[in-house]
């Protein structure tokens, strides 16, 4: 059997974090509990966990001051009640992976956070194209982006949307293990080190 997936549940309302808990199942470790960001920055310090699972609006800097301080060394995915274009912009910005509503269900929640777990992106679906909405919007740059083929453009833009491996490769008919090398590949070009970078390096330069 695969490992569990270890999380840090992070919300300032007890009752929510109960409910996560259930929700979580037997697939998942939660490994601690947080109820403001200064708490969930040390018990992410201590435990190492997979993913972290944290409300947007806590005590503390919230959840934007989470994904600061631990996006590099855990995936963390903003659980919340807001769909403000800004929030979920500024959460990518500051190293979230994924950003999904208080509406996920159960299943699907846990879809995302093992997709989280594996580096991938994670978006509410009615997220996703508001985001891809602000990758039209900015001002081409003319940077690094040029030097991406064609199909790693449509890979990275695939990425943007929040699909996995397995959804880019249906889409654009060739296999997962293709689209990780393409994934590889635009990460060495773009001089990125994780693929929740290539979400914000999207937020800078135009990728259409």
């Amino acid at each position: 059997m695969d490992p569990m997936i270890r999380v840090v549940v992070a919300d300032d309302h007890p009752i929510w974090v109960s409910g996560l808990r259930s929700d979580l199942g037997d697939t998942f470790d939660v490994v601690g509990e947080a109820a403001d960001a200064a708490q969930a920055i040390e018990v992410v310090a201590a435990t190492r966990p997979d993913v972290v699972l944290c409300d947007l609006h806590m005590p503390e800097g919230g959840g934007l001051r989470v994904a600061a301080e631990c996006g590099e060394s855990t995936k963390v995915v903003i659980l919340t009640v807001s769909e403000a274009e800004r929030d979920v912009l500024d959460a990518v910005a500051a190293g979230a992976v994924g950003y999904l509503t208080k509406s996920t269900g159960p299943d699907q929640l846990r879809e995302a956070l093992t997709r989280a777990a594996a580096g991938e992106p994670v978006f509410s679906p009615s997220l996703a194209s508001l985001v891809l909405s602000e990758f039209r919007r900015l001002t081409k740059s003319g940077g690094v982006e040029k030097g991406l083929s064609d199909r790693e453009r449509e890979v990275l833009r695939h990425v943007a949307k929040g699909l996995s491996y397995k959804e880019i490769g249906e889409a654009l008919f060739i296999s997962p293990k293709t689209v990780e090398n393409h994934t590889r590949n635009i990460l060495d070009k773009l001089h990125l080190s994780k693929k929740q970078e290539l979400m914000r390096y999207a937020l800078e330069h135009d990728i259409t």
